[in-house]
């Protein structure tokens, strides 16, 4: 069993070297978390104060051979007149023979810190299963004995935490994830860098262009031990406020991990981003990303696709709009 997940791990480190990439060891990126708080932020939950429902497709590194493949579904919901948040989260990541699924539910709780803002303070927990399929590798020397005839599960729990301060105009977000379940993979002898403390920093805010256009930028950072920290900085434009356009710029930095290898390429992507109200409960997206690595000169670009509905109607305009 240690050997067969030694393999999960091994899986993971070469889609990382092979692409020049860090994502293979961070968790599932979302161009479009911009729009939906709860892929990195429990304390999100109830922000909307409205019951939204999203899924999330992403196709990663197009007609590359074991290229990621994301599906997530959430669902967000409020109660107590917005002082509390409820969330629950299915995510499937598939990259090569190796499969994560992960399900969680999410509680939060929203202070009114003043006239106009709020501190949530959110938990989300649940599972975490890491799979590999023997069936999709290709040894050497056939048979080899230490790959799997089918696929093999491991699961373990998880936890996740943390905080979403909001005012009418301005958010700032701080969570933790995977704070529980790496002991029940070390048991096996794997230490898989995707499931270690990831730490998420966020912030954008509304600027008024004008009647009809509004102005949104923002940025993440992360950061998780064995690799660069990553940023992204976003800047979306909202007009007639039904129609977002805009784009994101991805990329990397070394501040904590001074050990990491030198060829770790500092430049990853750039995405164009759109979301447009459909009606007045549906919500569509889409994301492009272009990668500015070595990546570039093979055209395995990234598509991302979402659909968001309102279960409760809603219009366009609103007296206390949703900007994030």
């Amino acid at each position: 069993m240690k050997t067969i997940f030694k393999i999960i791990a091994a899986t993971f480190l070469l889609a990382v070297l092979a692409t020049e990439e860090t994502f293979g060891q961070q968790l599932p990126q979302f161009s479009q978390y911009i729009f939906n708080g709860l892929h990195i932020n429990p304390g999100y939950a109830g922000y909307k104060q409205e019951a939204y429902i999203q899924s999330t497709y992403r196709s990663q590194w197009i007609n590359f051979p074991g290229a990621p493949e994301t599906f997530t579904v959430t669902a967000d919901l409020s109660a107590n007149e917005g002082a509390m948040g409820f969330g629950a989260s299915f995510l499937s990541d598939n990259l090569g023979p190796a499969k994560t699924t992960s399900g969680l539910l999410t509680y939060a709780y929203r202070i009114q810190t003043g006239t106009k803002s709020h501190l949530g303070l959110g938990v989300s927990a649940g599972f975490s299963q890491y799979s590999i399929d023997g069936s999709m590798l290709d040894p050497n020397d056939y048979p080899d004995s230490e790959i799997p005839d089918g696929r093999i599960n491991l699961t373990t729990p998880n936890l996740n935490t943390g905080l979403f301060f909001n005012t009418d105009r301005f958010y700032a977000g701080f969570s933790v994830y995977n704070m529980i379940g790496k002991k029940a993979l070390e048991k096996e002898d794997v230490a898989l860098a995707y499931h270690d403390f990831h730490f998420y920093l966020t912030a954008g805010a509304i600027v008024d262009f004008g009647q009809l256009v509004k102005f949104k930028p923002s940025f993440l950072i992360r950061e998780v031990k064995g690799a660069p920290t990553n940023y992204d900085i976003n800047a979306m434009f909202l007009f007639v406020d039904r129609i977002w356009v805009g784009g994101s710029y991805r990329s990397n930095m070394k501040i904590w991990n001074d050990n990491l290898p030198e060829n770790l390429n500092n430049r990853n992507a750039v995405a164009a981003i759109v979301e447009i109200f459909a009606t007045k409960r549906l919500r569509l997206g889409y994301a492009y990303d272009q990668n500015l690595n070595v990546l570039s000169n093979y055209r395995n670009n990234s598509h991302e696709l979402s659909v968001g509905y309102y279960i409760t109607p809603r219009t366009a305009v609103m007296k206390n709009q949703r900007w994030f």
